[in-house]
Parts: structure tokens; sequence; C-alpha cells
């Protein structure tokens, strides 16, 4: 009898999680490509951003990439932890903790830290506290997301 073919890259349902369960993303390094096509796309045309000539008044030492860069390259980085059971981002908070350059390589460390049925169908709200990491070990942010995911059938 043959065996079934497992489909990788879909995350856990709901109900399989639990409060203190900690995961890992694997790295991203953020390049000046990702820089100038964030910024054309976000028309997020601060100076800070993209001015190359007076990095000494600003004093910055490198290219800063946005911190909503940094957040996007994060849920990018956590996308096989919601797809497939992931139904919606419900809400989070968020805090810049330090600057990230082009350069970086970040991930994300993710612990639960709330798990609970919805009062609807088989569905769930789970919410982690999400720290993103630079190769240097800082935590250069940290949010909360909540969102609603759906579980496993019974």
């Amino acid at each position: 009898m043959e065996k079934e073919i497992k489909l990788l890259g879909m995350g856990p349902f709901w109900n399989d999680l639990a409060v203190g369960d900690r995961f890992r993303t694997v790295g991203r390094t953020l390049t000046e490509t990702d820089l100038v096509n964030f910024v054309n796309l976000s028309w997020l045309t601060e100076e800070l951003f993209t001015n190359t000539e007076d990095r000494e008044n600003m004093a910055i030492a490198g290219r800063v990439v946005p911190a909503a860069l940094v957040y996007a390259c994060a849920e990018g980085l956590l996308l096989p932890m919601i797809q497939g059971p992931g139904l919606a981002f419900l809400n989070a908070s968020l805090d810049v903790k330090g600057p990230t350059f082009v350069g970086d390589t970040i991930h994300v460390e993710v612990r639960v830290s709330e798990v609970r049925a919805t009062s609807k169908g088989n569905r769930g709200l789970v919410r982690t506290q999400n720290q993103v990491v630079s190769q240097r070990g800082e935590t250069v942010l940290a949010y909360s997301p909540l969102r609603m995911m759906k579980g496993r059938d019974s």
C-alpha cells in the first residue's frame, strides 16, 4: 500500500497550538533593492531612506530601512506558519526597538501567548509575541498579532 504524500509549507491549525509554543523562522537579508522597491511602492520618501549625501547631519551610519519594510518581511518569513489555516489578521501592537540597515539579516522568534476557540464554527484566535532579531542578536522590532485560524477537523 502506498503512503500518503504529505503537503509541506502549511501551518498548524489553531487547536494544534498551545500557550508557550515557540518557533523561529529562517533568515532573510534586506538588500538595497528591497529598500528602493519598498520606498517606491509605499511612497515613504523621507530623506532618511532616500538621501545618501547627508548622513552626518542625520547622525546615522548606514542605509536605514523603514520599519514598515522590516515588518512586511517578518510577516513574509512567517507565511509557512499562517498559510492554509490562517483566516484573518485582526490586530497587532508594534514597537520599533532599533534601526535596521541594508545588509542586515533578520529572522523572527515567535512565542504563542494566547489560544482560544471562537464562538462560531471550527475556528480559533491565536496571539503571538513576535521578535524580529538581526544577525547581531538585537531585537529591532516587536509585535503581537492576533489572528483567526482554522481548526483541525475532529
